[in-house]
């Protein structure tokens, strides 16, 4: 179970890295849309995990790598906005969310079933 301060710090990261992935995303990966969904920060506030969701693009491995090499510039980036709120910048994980993909084939079974 998360704590409060590891929710206030995972809600922050996920608003700020949303908001970098906005600014510097278009130079990393092109036109395809990149939202954070969510951020689970570790118990000791040393690692979070980053779930992204892709849109606009089968190739979302490869654009999850494109990311992932542009890790440190990323972080970077959300250092500058949140360093007034947090001691240590914590390293970012990054992995895809395919919750909406997962909703969309359950819901092509359904159709499938009717």
């Amino acid at each position: 179970m998360e704590t409060k301060r590891q929710l206030q710090l995972g809600e922050l990261i996920k608003r700020n890295f949303s908001t970098v992935l906005q600014q510097e995303g278009r130079y990393i990966y092109g036109d395809v849309l990149v939202s954070v969904t969510k951020a689970i920060i570790s118990p000791d506030l040393s690692q979070v995990k980053i779930y992204l969701s892709i849109y606009g693009s089968e190739e979302k491995e490869e654009i999850l790598q494109n990311i992932e090499n542009q890790t440190f510039q990323l972080k970077q980036a959300l250092a500058h906005r949140i360093k007034s709120q947090i001691r240590r910048i914590p390293e970012i994980y990054l992995y895809i969310d395919d919750t909406l993909d997962e909703m969309y084939r359950v819901d092509g079974l359904l159709d499938k079933i009717k």
